[in-house]
């Protein structure tokens, strides 16, 4: 009787660990929700903590939940965390710990000043509180700093604020944080989380550099957000190329993307940002934050495009969590967000490692700041590199490039090797006094033109939708060659231009003064400068603008339409090739492309429709049984 007894005590436990075990997550991926200091402390009401994390519980996979012991001079009591840990824990989901380094968000993201003795031994502290009771630490994105009080002043000297600000913290890091964190608590993990505004680190200290040199790991902020409705302005696909440039920064070591509920104005502009962040291989998806994933849907986050078989089912969703027309109250952003994951993790198991056209930012530099993220919308598969991709057949170098002082001598091996390399207008002007002209002499004029029509190769003109601002190249005839040339009242000027150098080719992109001038071509004119950099992957897009593809070693591909109408594209790829639907099982009817000049075609160009924010996924060949969804 004694044991029966001990069995029905035991009974909720077991059975409490036996749904953990049959809930497995997801299978590529881990899901995370960060949770500020303001909802921690809330926590410490049971009844408030078991009702939240119900609502947000039902719909989501969560393996570990990240909580906020400071924020905004706010700290939580030591003595209330452990209950709140043992919460989570007995529902089989990890804790880590979290910290954000800010006196006052609302005041301009005011950080802590490094120089001021009372923060940085109030820094101190709440590191080793927190590393009391986790093993892995999170800090926030406000490790950096843009003081310029007295002290910061005096401290600096003759330094440039970049620089001065990067040692700083990089002393900061060490003696501060990590060491602190590691004296308290031998086995924790410190994580340094990155945000979205890469270019622009190095002036407020952020050392992608030396960093991640110093903390256990680095973890990527990939909200995007929309770019119409938040001052940042980013571009969708960056929230995919972000955690490529960090991945090649620390391979291995990039844990993960982090996405929030602000700015999006729809529910399938959320999604994007979480598919992004996973085609991109994050091995951990986290959901900033615990409030917001109970947040109740509105319905303007219907997009206009529902209705219409996207790859976002907005009623799909919605349907069970209707009541009368009403949303009922498990009809959250959680609700959103499990149902982005669940889609994309089906999609993921198919797909090897990321692969596209090497672009080349050396660490600390500036220069077309987030260009490449335009031309990943313009079709072209980017992946971002910190180091000089020598192995390269074809690199794409921009302005940013110009950090490197042996960037020209780089390009003529490429070249001397047989290699191509594609500098942007921007690099060019840079490289005007620094040697560029060995190669070609070219003019970065400094005059501008509005051009409007355009010609591709050997064809006629091209009239475009609108009158786009480019800067005038100049070139001596016959030394090197216009690919594609741009009009206004019968002049003409390069847009894609090629010079020989030994046995490669060096191409010159002419950037638009507003860079999202780039969808604004027309789709001959794209086309061309995606058959220049993507000619040496086995899949190029043709079509308009804001389409992107991914592509990775595997022979997959992922074909996703940010536009806000249906479109309709071309693949292309080797003749020989077939290629499927991963998702449907369709085989896609391909045409061979005419040769050129009497030759033979090598080429097939396969159509594709693809719906408003939406995906197709492609393989070439013949799709693996084990590979085919079930139906």
């Amino acid at each position: 009787m004694k044991t029966f007894r001990s069995f029905l005590t035991l009974l909720p436990a077991i059975i409490c660990s036996l749904s953990v075990f049959a809930d497995d997550g997801y299978m590529n991926f881990e899901a995370s929700v960060y949770t500020r200091v303001s909802e921690v402390i809330k926590m410490k009401d049971p009844e408030w903590l078991k009702n939240t994390f119900e609502q947000m519980d039902h719909h989501l996979k969560i393996r570990k939940i990240y909580l906020e012991t400071h924020r905004d001079m706010v700290m939580i009591e030591e003595e209330a965390l452990e209950p709140i840990i043992k919460f989570f824990k007995n529902r089989g989901i990890e804790t880590a710990g979290g910290i954000t380094i800010t006196v006052n968000e609302r005041n301009n993201f005011q950080t802590f000043c490094y120089t001021n003795e009372e923060h940085r031994k109030r820094l101190k502290q709440i590191v080793e509180m927190t590393a009391r009771h986790f093993d892995e630490l999170i800090l926030d994105d406000f490790f950096f700093t843009s003081c310029k009080c007295e002290n910061c002043i005096q401290a600096k000297g003759n330094k440039s604020w970049t620089q001065f600000r990067m040692d700083l913290l990089e002393e900061a890091a060490r003696t501060l944080i990590v060491g602190p964190a590691k004296a308290t608590n031998p086995n924790i993990r410190v994580i340094i989380k990155y945000p979205n505004w890469y270019e622009h680190f190095q002036g407020l200290g952020f050392d992608l550099e030396r960093g991640p040199k110093i903390f256990d790991g680095i973890y990527t902020g990939t909200e995007t957000r929309d770019s119409m409705m938040t001052d940042q302005h980013l571009q969708p696909y960056q929230s995919y190329l972000i955690v490529r440039y960090f991945e090649n920064i620390v391979p291995g070591r990039n844990g993960g993307g982090w996405v929030d509920t602000y700015g999006s104005n729809s529910a399938d502009r959320y999604a994007e940002q979480l598919w992004m962040t996973l085609l991109a291989k994050a091995p951990e998806m986290t959901m900033f934050d615990y409030m917001q994933m109970g947040l109740p849907i509105r319905e303007q986050l219907r997009g206009k495009w529902q209705g219409t078989d996207t790859s976002f089912d907005f009623d799909a969703m919605i349907e069970p969590y209707l009541d009368k027309d009403q949303y009922t109250k498990e009809a959250n952003m959680a609700l959103v967000a499990a149902t982005a994951l669940e889609q994309i993790d089906g999609v993921l198991q198919y797909l090897g490692n990321p692969v596209g056209i090497k672009g080349y930012k050396p660490f600390h530099s500036t220069g077309e700041d987030f260009l490449h993220n335009f031309i990943g919308m313009s079709g072209v598969p980017m992946d971002l590199c910190p180091e000089f991709p020598a192995e390269e057949r074809l690199i794409l170098l921009t302005e940013s490039a110009k950090f490197d002082p042996d960037i020209v001598t780089k390009i003529k091996k490429q070249l001397m090797d047989g290699k191509e390399v594609v500098i942007t207008s921007g690099l060019l002007r840079a490289l005007e006094a620094n040697g560029i002209e060995e190669i070609v002499e070219l003019q970065y004029t400094h005059r501008k033109v509005l051009v409007k029509e355009y010609k591709v190769g050997w064809g006629g003109l091209i009239a475009g939708e609108k009158e786009i601002l480019i800067p005038q190249i100049q070139y001596l005839t016959n030394d090197s060659w216009e690919e594609v040339s741009a009009f206004d009242g019968g002049l003409g000027w390069p847009l894609l231009h090629r010079a020989e150098y030994a046995n490669g080719n060096l191409y010159v992109l002419t950037i638009p003064d507003n860079f999202a001038d780039l969808y604004n071509f027309p789709e001959a004119v794209l086309n061309k400068i995606r058959d220049t950099l993507s000619k040496h992957h086995l899949i190029r897009l043709y079509g308009p603008s804001k389409v992107s593809v991914f592509l990775y070693d595997n022979h997959t591909a992922v074909v996703h339409s940010f536009r806000d109408e249906p479109v309709d594209v071309q693949l292309i790829t080797a003749k020989e090739k077939g290629m499927k639907d991963m998702l449907s099982g369709e085989t896609l009817k391909g045409e061979d492309i005419p040769g050129f000049w009497g030759q033979p075609s090598t080429e097939k160009t396969f159509d594709l429709k693809i719906k408003p924010h939406s995906y197709r996924v492609i393989i070439l060949g013949d799709v693996p049984q084990n590979m085919i969804p079930e139906k």
